[in-house]
C-alpha cells in the first residue's frame, strides 16, 4: 500500500493529459517493474530505429564478424546495474538475410550455438560479466521476457550463468502465438565422457531429449537432420623434433663424415633454393594450414549411420575450405629481431651515418688514432679466421666470368649501384654479414679487400668477378668503374708481359736483352707483316668499294690507287667514298686507329671542369686531347702517304671544312662522273679557326710521324692508371665509400629479391617494381654525392629500409606459397591476394581509414575444388614420431594421421505445424520455422574435441 499511495502522489503532480497518455503508470509500483519499463522504453527506441538509423548511431561493428553490429544500453534495478546488448546483422548492400546453416564463420558464438540471427544479451556489470545466482538470472530472463513481450519483439534473449569459463548461457524467445523457445548452453572442460567423444553417443544425447529415457536407442528409428563441420590444422614447425628426428641419421653419419674430413649433415631449411639462402635463412612465413571440412544436411535414423559417418574419409565430405595460417612477424612490427637484407641495411645506413667521423678508413681501426665515444661501443669485429673466409670467397673462389644481366630487374640500372654479380657488389652483401655491419668491421674488411686487389695488381692476376674488357659503365657507381678499368688494366698489363717474354724468347742467345719492353714490341714488326697488312688493306678497300656499290670503273681506279708509287699505305680501312686526296688525287682512305683512352665518371668530370677553367676550347682541346689526336693523324698519314693538312681536317672533322661549289643546276649522274675527273681540285677552303696563325693541330700534324694503328703507343698506359686507382681505393674518405656501398647493397639485394620464383603474383610483380622507383627517388641524393642535409637523408634511407622490409616479407610469403601449391596455383594466388589485400595498409600506402578498419579475419577461407583436394591432403604429413605421442586419436575422421582439432555438429528436429492455431508468426523471420509449415522443435549445437565439449539446446514447445 505504501507503494500504491506514493504512485498517486507522483500522479497529482503530473499533467491531466499526461496521464491519460500513460495510462498504464499503476504498474510501476515497484523497482523491478520499473526496470522492466526500464528495458521496454530501450527495447521500442531500437525498434523504432531500426538497423540503418541505429547504424547512424554510432552502432559498433565486431571484430569477429564483418556484418555483426551492436549497440547498448546501462541499466539500473534497484542497487545493481546491468549492461544490454542488441546484436543485429546487416548483409552487403543492406540486406538482412541470414542462413546460419551454412557455418558462417563469421558467427557470433550465440548466433552459432542457438541459429538465432538478431538477439539481446543482458548482464551485470561486474568484472566476470555472469550472474552467479540461479534466481537472479531467472529473474533477470523474466524481466527482459516480459518487456519484449509488451513491445511485441521475437527477439531471442540471453543472459550468461555460472562461472565464464564454461560459456553457460540461458535463453529465452517468444515465437509469436503459442510457441516458446528456450535456449541453454554449457561446457565440459575436461574428462569428457568416452560416450560423448563418438557421434553414436552425441546422437542419443539429442534424441534423449525429445523421447523416453527407457526407449532402446537402438531399435527404433528417429529422423534427425545433421551437419557436421570439421577442423584440421598441419603441425606447426617445431625445431626441437626435427632436430631429435635427425639425432640418428647424425650419429650414423658421424664416422663417415670424419673418415672423409667434412661436416656433418646440416639440417633442411625451407628456403635453401631460395636465392636469399646465400646470405640468410629466413623464418617460413606460413606456419601451417586450417583445413575446414563440411557435410551438409543430411537426414540420419540410427547409430549406425552415425558410425559410419564416424569412419569416413573427410574426401567424402561436400565442401572443403583452406585457411593459411601466418607467422606471427607478418602482422606484428614489434617482432623485428629479425635477420634478413632489411635488416642489416638498416645496420649499414647506420655505419653511414658514422663514417663521417673520420677522414679515412685506416682511422676506424688504427690503435693510434683515437676512436670517437660512439664508436668505442658494440663495434664488434670477427676474428681472423672469419675475415680470411670472406676474402677468399670474394677473391680466390671460381675465374668464371658471371653473367651480370641474369637475374636483373628492368630498373635496377637506374640505380647507381654495382651489378649483382660483379666484385663490389659481392663486397657490399659480404659486409653486410661481416660482424654486425658496423663502420669499424666494415674498415677492416675494406682494407683487407683492397690489400687483396693490390695483390691481383701487381702479380698480374685476373681480379675476379670483373670484366676485363668492354667500355666503362658510367650508370653505375664509382668505385665499380675503377675495378672495371683496374681489370682491364691488369689484362693488358699481363699481354704486354706475355709478349716482352716471347719476344726475349725469340731472339737469338748472342744478342743481349732488348733495352725496353717498346723496342720490343717494334722487332716484331718485320717486312712479312708489314706485306701481309698490305695484302689485307687491299682486300679491305675493294670490300668496302664492292659494298659501296660503285661502277666498274671506280673500282679499277681504287685498285691502282691503293699502291702510291711515293710510299706504302698501312693500316686502311678501305676508301671513304668518292672523297679524293687534294694534292695526289687519290682516294682518301680511312685508316684503323687507336681506341680511345677508358675513362672513369671522375676523369670526365675533371676534363669538364679543365675546359671551363681554360675558356679556348679549341686550344684546350688540342693540348688535353694531344695523344689521341697525334694518334690518328698518325696513323692517317700511314693510310695516305700523300696527304695533306686539309684531307685530314675533311674526314676528321668535315665541319671546319667550307665547300665553295658553284651553285649550278643539278647535272645528270653521267655529267657528274664528268666533273669528278675535270674539275680538279675541289673548291673549298679550312675554317677561320683552322686557318689561324699557330693553330695547335696543324703543328701537331707537322710532327706527327706516319705510323699505323698497329705500330703505335697504346694510349691506355695501364701502369700508370693502375697505380692511380689502387691510390684511389686506398685513400678514398669513408663517406664517399660507404655512400656507394649503401647504394651498390639496395641494388643488389633488390636484384636478389628479384630473382625469386613466386608464379604468376601480379600484385608481387608491382609491388616490387615500385619498390625499385622508390629506391631510385630515396637514393638520389647518395649518387648525385650531394648531402645537403645529412641528418634528413640519413632519415629517410631509414624509412627505405621499412618499406624494403615490408617488400622482402611479402616476396618471402609469395615463394612459401608458390612451394607449397605448385600443383594448384590458384590456391597460391587468392591466398596471397587476400593477404596483400590486408597487409598493404600496414606499409603506409592505404589511407587512414584503411588501416583503422584492418581486421584479421580478412585473410578468410579459400574454398578447396575437388581437383586441388590432393594437393591440400599433401600439406597435412603423417605425424612423426615424436607429434603422434602427444595425442590419441580417438575421434574418427582421421586425415593422414591428424584427427580433427574441432569438431561441430548441428542436430535438429522438425515437426510439422500444421494446426492452425499454434502456426509462428511471420514476423519471427524464419527463425525456427522451416519451409512447408515444419517448426524446428529441437536443436542442439556441439563444438568440441576429446578433451573439451560443448552443448546447446534450443527447446520449442507451446506453453
Amino acid at each position: 500500500m505504501a507503494s500504491t499511495s506514493r504512485s498517486d502522489s507522483v500522479e497529482e503532480d503530473e499533467d491531466p493529459e499526461a496521464e491519460l497518455e500513460r495510462f498504464d503508470d499503476f504498474t510501476l509500483a515497484s523497482s523491478w517493474e520499473r526496470f522492466i519499463s526500464d528495458i521496454e522504453a530501450t527495447c521500442r527506441q531500437w525498434l523504432a530505429d531500426g538497423p540503418k538509423n541505429l547504424l547512424e548511431k554510432g552502432a559498433i561493428r565486431l571484430e569477429e564478424s564483418e556484418y555483426l553490429y551492436k549497440v547498448k544500453s546501462d541499466l539500473k534495478s534497484a542497487t545493481k546495474s546491468y549492461c544490454m546488448e542488441f546484436y543485429f546483422q546487416i548483409e552487403n548492400g543492406g540486406s538482412r538475410e541470414v542462413r546460419t546453416a551454412d557455418w558462417n564463420g563469421n558467427s557470433h558464438d550465440l548466433q552459432m550455438c542457438f541459429g538465432v540471427k538478431d538477439f539481446l544479451l543482458i548482464a551485470p556489470q561486474s568484472a566476470s560479466g555472469v550472474v552467479l545466482d540461479a534466481p537472479e538470472s531467472s529473474k533477470l530472463l523474466s524481466s527482459v521476457a516480459i518487456a519484449l513481450s509488451n513491445c511485441a519483439s521475437l527477439w531471442p534473449a540471453f543472459v550468461p550463468v555460472h562461472d565464464p569459463s564454461r560459456k553457460a548461457y540461458i535463453g529465452i524467445q517468444n515465437m509469436g502465438t503459442v510457441f516458446t523457445r528456450r535456449f541453454e548452453a554449457d561446457r565440459i572442460g575436461s574428462q569428457v565422457p568416452v560416450k560423448l567423444m563418438h557421434l553414436e553417443g552425441l546422437y542419443e544425447l539429442f534424441v534423449s531429449k525429445f523421447v523416453y529415457s527407457s526407449v532402446d536407442f537402438a531399435m527404433h528409428i528417429f529422423r534427425v537432420h545433421f551437419m557436421m563441420r570439421l577442423t584440421y590444422q598441419s603441425f606447426p614447425y617445431d625445431e626441437d623434433d626435427e632436430e631429435n628426428d635427425m639425432d640418428g641419421i647424425m650419429d650414423e653419419d658421424a664416422e663417415t663424415a670424419e673418415t672423409h674430413g667434412g661436416e656433418t649433415r646440416s639440417k633442411v631449411h625451407w628456403d635453401d633454393d631460395c636465392p636469399w639462402s646465400e646470405w640468410y635463412s629466413a623464418e617460413d612465413p606460413l606456419k601451417g594450414f586450417e583445413l575446414v571440412v563440411t557435410w551438409s544436411d543430411r537426414t540420419v535414423e540410427n547409430t549406425l549411420e552415425m558410425a559410419e559417418l564416424e569412419n569416413a574419409s573427410p574426401n567424402e565430405a561436400e565442401k572443403w575450405a583452406l585457411r593459411a595460417i601466418f607467422s606471427p612477424y607478418l602482422d606484428d612490427p614489434s617482432q623485428e629481431k629479425r635477420i634478413d637484407f632489411a635488416s642489416q641495411l638498416l645496420c649499414l645506413v647506420e655505419a653511414l651515418d658514422m663514417s663521417f667521423e673520420a677522414q679515412f678508413m685506416e682511422d676506424f681501426v688504427s690503435v693510434e688514432n683515437p676512436s670517437p665515444e660512439n664508436l668505442k661501443t658494440a663495434m664488434i669485429v670477427p676474428p681472423p679466421t672469419v675475415l680470411d673466409r670472406v676474402v677468399k670467397d670474394l677473391f680466390h673462389e671460381g675465374s668464371k666470368l658471371p653473367d651480370f644481366i641474369k637475374g636483373e630487374h628492368k630498373l635496377s640500372r637506374a640505380l647507381k649501384g654495382a651489378p649483382l654479380e660483379s666484385l663490389f657488389a659481392q663486397f657490399c652483401l659480404h659486409s653486410m654479414w661481416f660482424g654486425n655491419c658496423n663502420i669499424r668491421a666494415i674498415a677492416v674488411l675494406w682494407i683487407e679487400f683492397v690489400r687483396e686487389a693490390r695483390w691481383c695488381w701487381e702479380e698480374s692476376q685476373p681480379l675476379p668477378k670483373m670484366p676485363v674488357d668492354g667500355s666503362i659503365d658510367l650508370s653505375t657507381c664509382l668505385i665499380y668503374q675503377k675495378l672495371h678499368l683496374l681489370s682491364i688494366c691488369i689484362e693488358r698489363k699481363h699481354e704486354m708481359n706475355e709478349e716482352f717474354l716471347d719476344c726475349i724468347g725469340s731472339e737469338d742467345s748472342s744478342e743481349g736483352a732488348v733495352e725496353d719492353h717498346h723496342t720490343a714490341v717494334k722487332t716484331m714488326n718485320t717486312s712479312a707483316d708489314v706485306e701481309l697488312q698490305r695484302k689485307l688493306d687491299s682486300s679491305i678497300t675493294e670490300a668496302t668499294v664492292d659494298g659501296l656499290g660503285f661502277d666498274s670503273e671506280t673500282e679499277i681506279r681504287s685498285s691502282v690507287e691503293s699502291r702510291p708509287a711515293n710510299g706504302i699505305r698501312r693500316g686502311s680501312a678501305g676508301p671513304v667514298g668518292t672523297m679524293v686526296l687534294l694534292k695526289s688525287h687519290q682516294s682518301l682512305h680511312a685508316p684503323f686507329t687507336l681506341d680511345p683512352p677508358l675513362m672513369t665518371e671522375d676523369m670526365h668530370e675533371e676534363r669538364l671542369q679543365a675546359v671551363e677553367a681554360f675558356g679556348d676550347s679549341l686550344n684546350f682541346s688540342g693540348q688535353l686531347e694531344k695523344d689521341i689526336l697525334l694518334s690518328d693523324m698518325s696513323a692517317f698519314k700511314a693510310a695516305n702517304p700523300n696527304a695533306v693538312f686539309e684531307d685530314f681536317i675533311r674526314w676528321h672533322s668535315p665541319g671546319d671544312w667550307e665547300s665553295q661549289e658553284p651553285k649550278d643546276a643539278s647535272p645528270s649522274i653521267g655529267s657528274m662522273k664528268e666533273c669528278s675527273q675535270d674539275k680538279w681540285p675541289p673548291h673549298g677552303r679550312l675554317s677561320q679557326r683552322m686557318s689561324e696563325h699557330g693553330n695547335l693541330w696543324r703543328k701537331i700534324w707537322n710532327d706527327a710521324p706516319s705510323l699505323p694503328a698497329y705500330d703505335q703507343k697504346p694510349l691506355l698506359d695501364p701502369n700508370r692508371e693502375g697505380e692511380k686507382i689502387l691510390h684511389y681505393l686506398e685513400t678514398v674518405r669513408p663517406h664517399q665509400l660507404l655512400e656507394q656501398m649503401v647504394c651498390s647493397a639496395f641494388r643488389a639485394s633488390a636484384d636478389t629479391l628479384n630473382q625469386t620464383n613466386y608464379g604468376d603474383m601480379k600484385q608481387m610483380t608491382a609491388k616490387l617494381e615500385q619498390l625499385y622507383f622508390t629506391m631510385k627517388s630515396t637514393l638520389g641524393m647518395l649518387q648525385r654525392n650531394n648531402l645537403l642535409d645529412r641528418a634528413e637523408t640519413i632519415k629517410d634511407l631509414k624509412r627505405l629500409c621499412i618499406v624494403f622490409g615490408h617488400v622482402e616479407k611479402l616476396i618471402t610469403l609469395a615463394a612459401s606459397l608458390h612451394r607449397k601449391f605448385l600443383e594448384a596455383p590458384r590456391l597460391a594466388q587468392v591466398m596471397f591476394s587476400d593477404f596483400y589485400s590486408s597487409y598493404v595498409p600496414m606499409m603506409g600506402m592505404g589511407s587512414k581509414e584503411e588501416n583503422e578498419t584492418r581486421k584479421d579475419n580478412e585473410v578468410r577461407q579459400e574454398e578447396v575444388r575437388f581437383r586441388e583436394r590432393q594437393v591440400v591432403s599433401k600439406l597435412f604429413t603423417q605425424p612423426s614420431a615424436n607429434q603422434s605421442w602427444r595425442k590419441v586419436l580417438s575421434m574418427g575422421n582421421i586425415l593422414n594421421g591428424h584427427e580433427p582439432i574441432l569438431r561441430e555438429i548441428i542436430f535438429s528436429k522438425r515437426d510439422s505445424a500444421s494446426d492452425g492455431n499454434h502456426y509462428a508468426s511471420e514476423r519471427g523471420g524464419g527463425q525456427g520455422v522451416g519451409e512447408g509449415g515444419e517448426i524446428e522443435t529441437h536443436r542442439m549445437y556441439v563444438s568440441g574435441t576429446s578433451n573439451d565439449l560443448r552443448v546447446a539446446l534450443s527447446v520449442t514447445s507451446c506453453d
